[in-house]
Order: C-alpha cells, then structure tokens, then sequence
C-alpha cells in the first residue's frame, strides 16, 4: 500500500549516517531541531513534526525555553530506521507499507503518538488499516509479521499485534487443513464416503513457513492450532521439522564452547511440552533423539521423564540403536545410560499393569479369544531387552545390580524363551571373570533353565563360566527333556512323560497363556459351572413338586397305582440328561478344583 505524496519530491542531505528530509518550504531554511534517537542525529524542522506526532508536540511545549533544538527519544521501538519512516511521513515523502515495516509503523507511531487526534489519517490509522485489510487475511504474511515483531517485544504485544496474527495464523491452518480434508473424500466401491489416507495431505504446507519464528512465538502459535483443532498429526510434523532445525543450527564454535545450550535447553524443553497426547503421533526415533538432547543438555527432570513415559508407551517399535543412549557423566561411569533405560522399561511395565486393570471385566467377562493385545508387545520389548543386555554386558563399568534390574523391569510372562537372557548373562560373566561365587548364582537366577532351547541348553551344560548349581539344573532338565522325548515315541498312555512342563525346542508352551489368559480361563469354567448349578437346583425343585403329589396319592390310591406314578416320575426325571455320563459324575469335583485354583491364584 503505498502512502499518499502530500508535496513534491524533496531535495535531501547527508547527516551523520542518516538521511535529512526538508519540506520545498523549508529549503532554504535552516534545520531547528535535532531528533536524537539510539545515538544518531537527524537534524529537522519542528512544524512538520509536532503537527503529526503529540510526543514531539508535547516535549516542545513542555520545554521551559521556547527555542529547544534538541529532543532525544529514548527507547523508540525499531530504532533509528523506524523513526526514519515516520519522519518521511511527517514530511509527506513517499513510502509504501509492507508485511516487512508495518509491525515497525505501528509501534512507532504509538510511541510517537501519531494517531488522528493531531491529524487526519495519521500514521497509525494507516498501519493499523494495513493490518487488518492485508495482513490478517494471509497466513504467510502474518507470520513474516511475526517475525518482524521479535525485536518490538513487549510493544508489539501491548498493541495486540502478535496476538492478531496469532489468531490468523490458527484460524488460517484449521481452514486449510478442513479443505485438504474434503479434497482427500472419496468413494468406495461399495459406493460409502471416506478418507483416502494414502493420498498426500495438502493442508499443512504452513509446517515450514513457522519454523522461521523464534522458540516463544513458535509456541504461542502452536497452542493456538491446538485449541482451535489443528489435527494432532499436523501438530507433531511441525514440531519436528522445527526441532530438526533449531538443534542443527549449532556451529562448530558452539559446540566448543557451549555457547548455544541455553538456546538449545529451551528449545527442547518447549517441544516436550507442546507434543499432543495421542499416541504414536509422534515417531519414537524423534522421541529418542530429543531424550539424548535433554539428558546432554541437563534439561528439567519434568521434561525427560515426559520423554521417558512417552516412549514407554510405544516401546515394542523401538530398535537397540534407540536405546544406546550415551552416559554424558562422569569418566567412570558407563558407557551408555543404564538409569533412563531402566525408567523407560519401567514406565513400559506400569503401563502393562494398568491396561490388566482396565481390562479386568471387558476381557475376563467375555467369550472372546482370550488372546492379549500387548502380548506381541511384550514379546518383542522382551527380544529387545535382552539384545540390549547383551550390548551393554561387556562395559567393566556395568555393576551386577543396574543389570540384573533391567533384566528384572519386564514380568516373567514376557519371554517365550530365555535364550537371549542366557546370551547376556554369558557375555556378563565373560567379561566381568572376578564375580563372586554368590553373584554368579545371583546372577543366574534371572535364567530359567526350562525355557532354554535345545542349542542353547547343550551349550549351558558344557559353560564353565556358570555356577556349578546352574549346571546341574541345565543336566537334569536335559535328562528330562530325553526321558520325555522317549516317552513321546510310545503310543503307551499309562506311560505319560513326567516334567510336562519342560519346554522343548522354543519354549512357547511355557508362555502360550499369561496369568491374565490362565485367570480368564479359569473364570470362564467357574461361569460355566455356575450355570450348570443353577440348572440342577430347578430340576430339584421340581423333584420337590412331584414328591409333595406322590404323598398325597399314595394317600388315595393303592400300592400297585402309586408304583406307576412313581416309575413314571423317575423317568421324567433325568438330572443330567444334557450332559454326557463323565460331565454328569464329576461336576461337584470339577467346582472344587476350579474353586481351589481360584484360591490360589487370589
């Protein structure tokens, strides 16, 4: 927008470093007063001045000599090339607004008080209608705005300007991302509306325009989208390209002298902060990479553990790479984080423990397969677990009791096989030779020799690196897997195998139910036992109903007619007619055992 010319096209003079603007009619006079702003001069004329700006008016009058030649505006918003903008509008020189100076304008003429007060269509009544015509209608601008406003801070903010654009910016993403949405609708060949999710989202083009903003406007904008609906999804992008921006700026200077970790600190500290809820939005590699940044740069303990229960939540898509997180302490400590590692494995476990409790009626109570949905989680963070085990066993720093509580953080359920604690446990003992005799058989008590496989089972008998009672325990149950093995090959049932729970080849048949699927059996049969109850007692009651009528016949009849009515009532009555002969003979039995299992596993 350009401004109106009032007078001709000026003749102008150097002064200092800063350009002098002289009015025709002031041409031939000389200069009254000197406008000294952040050390440089501009030498003017006071009509021009204080007949647009009250401040300058103000300050000439207040003044107790009349012939003041010289004002110094401290402070002034933008400095010396903002006060060069509004003293060419004081003299009528042409200039145009643009998004790179109207955030400047309009705090200058605040400061300057330019409003319509002492002129028509002053300063600020131009800016503030180029803010609102222009600016707030585009989101591009808004944000070059915004950007421009980083160094009018707090002004900017007093005179809502960052909070305008703010809103424009958030209004501006939900409307484009609601009509990337509608564009991605289409309909299936069973002619239903639905979301193509394959199809490129065009709505979030803004990600890259807002990571030119500096960290405290970023989030204001951020929490802005938030609460206006901005998709999680979209949230999380942005967080991370700008992330991988501010945390990559860092130049070899920096990282000498640790200049810039203040910076850095706070840039992961908002990030944290700002990521949504919902699971899996943002990428775990990205979750992992910001937990290694927080604990170099000693952020909040409020910010690393929100890492830390964040990757919890999805541990079982997290590889041995993400968890290598180096040790940024002491020369002697361990090589990589042992304590983060155990909290992350530990939050992975609570979460486990609290799914079980909220599932305790939907699952026990249903006829459903029984079949857990974290159980594949916990297999693989299991498979995990041990292969980071066996990374970290060799470091001579690693104490017996950081790795036996690792190898602790998961429940007993979670491995199918103990093959790869018995690697790590392996490589612990190779490494660390002077353990005791206690903290060897302390440390092979992790292992469950029954859920070893063959392959490793034979090399466990033959290692010299393990106490002589884990030896011993891995020969019986070898001799037992044979003795099974040979008792299997006969078709003989009265010679069933003994140890039916050793576990041969991979050992799923150790862990094919967890204790959550073993109670939910076992609750299911007492259901079923509790309804095959409730049938005999009706047909007892109505055992009860026929022997009242029998007794009053036997009163009026004969013998001969009481013993047909009395045949023919027992053939009506067939307590157990719907069972089969073995159900029918033991249902009191079975209610004792499945009461007795019920006991011991409350």
């Amino acid at each position: 927008m350009a401004m109106e010319k009032h007078h001709s096209q000026l003749p102008s003079a150097k002064c200092s470093r800063h350009q002098r603007y002289n009015e025709w009619a002031f041409r031939d006079v000389p200069s009254d007063i000197s406008i000294v702003v952040d050390g440089g001069i501009f030498s003017l004329h006071k009509f021009p001045l204080v007949s647009r700006s009250g401040r300058i008016r103000k300050l000439v009058a207040g003044h107790r000599d009349s012939d003041i030649s010289r004002i110094e505006l401290l402070s002034l918003p933008g400095g010396p090339e903002s006060f060069e903008l509004a003293a060419k509008f004081c003299y009528g020189v042409n200039f145009e607004i643009t998004p790179a100076n109207v955030a400047q304008l309009c705090c200058v003429s605040d400061y300057l008080e330019m409003t319509d007060e002492y002129s028509k269509n002053n300063l600020g009544s131009r800016a503030e209608e180029y803010l609102e015509v222009v600016v707030t209608k585009n989101l591009e601008i808004c944000v070059e705005v915004l950007k421009q406003c980083e160094n009018l801070l707090p002004l900017a903010d007093e005179l809502k300007i960052v909070t305008r654009c703010i809103d424009a910016v958030a209004s501006k993403a939900c409307v484009e991302q609601i009509a990337s949405s509608f564009s991605r609708l289409e309909y299936s060949s069973s002619g239903r509306l639905h979301m193509n999710r394959q199809a490129k989202c065009e709505g979030d083009w803004w990600i890259e325009d807002l990571s030119v903003l500096r960290i405290d406007l970023y989030q204001r904008v951020i929490t802005a989208m938030k609460c206006r609906g901005v998709r999680p999804e979209s949230i999380a992008a942005s967080l991370v390209n700008y992330a991988q921006k501010e945390l990559t700026k860092k130049s070899k200077a920096d990282v000498v002298s640790g200049s810039n970790n203040g910076h850095e600190k706070v840039v992961v500290e908002t990030i944290v902060s700002l990521m949504p809820v919902e699971k899996l939005v943002v990428p775990i590699t990205f979750l992992f990479g910001l937990l290694r940044s927080a604990v170099m740069l000693d952020c909040t303990v409020a910010c690393r553990l929100d890492l830390e229960r964040r990757i919890g939540s999805q541990l079982d898509i997290a590889t041995l790479d993400d968890l290598l997180i180096p040790s940024f302490r002491n020369a002697g400590d361990t090589l990589f984080d042992i304590d983060t590692v155990h909290r992350i494995l530990v939050n992975f476990s609570q979460l486990e423990d609290s799914d079980e409790d909220m599932d305790n009626v939907s699952v026990f109570e249903s006829d459903s397969p029984l079949t857990s949905p974290s159980q594949t989680a916990l297999f693989k963070v299991a498979k995990l677990v041990d292969s980071y085990l066996a990374e970290i066993a060799p470091d001579a720093n690693l104490k017996l009791n950081k790795f036996i509580a690792i190898a602790e953080s998961l429940p007993a359920h979670a491995r199918t096989t103990h093959d790869g604690l018995y690697r790590a446990t392996d490589v612990y003992l190779k490494a660390h030779q002077g353990l005791s005799d206690p903290d060897r058989r302390r440390l092979c008590k992790l292992i469950d020799f029954q859920k070893l496989t063959q392959e490793a089972g034979a090399h466990a008998a033959q290692n010299e690196r393990l106490p002589l009672q884990s030896i011993v325990q891995v020969l019986y149950y070898e001799q037992m897997r044979l003795r099974n093995a040979l008792f299997c090959s006969y078709p003989d049932d009265d010679h069933k195998p003994m140890h039916q729970s050793w576990r041969i080849n991979s050992g799923a048949l150790s862990a094919a139910m967890s204790p959550r699927d073993n109670y939910a059996s076992l609750r299911r049969e007492n259901r079923e036992l509790k309804l095959e109850l409730a049938r005999i007692r009706m047909r007892l009651n109505d055992l009860e109903k026929d022997h009242v009528c029998m007794k009053k016949n036997m009163e009026k009849s004969n013998s001969r007619r009481f013993m047909n009515s009395f045949t023919k009532t027992i053939g009506k009555l067939n307590i157990f007619g719907h069972s089969s002969s073995r159900e029918s003979s033991s249902p009191s039995k079975r209610s004792q055992v499945t009461d007795s299992k019920l006991t011991e596993r409350t």
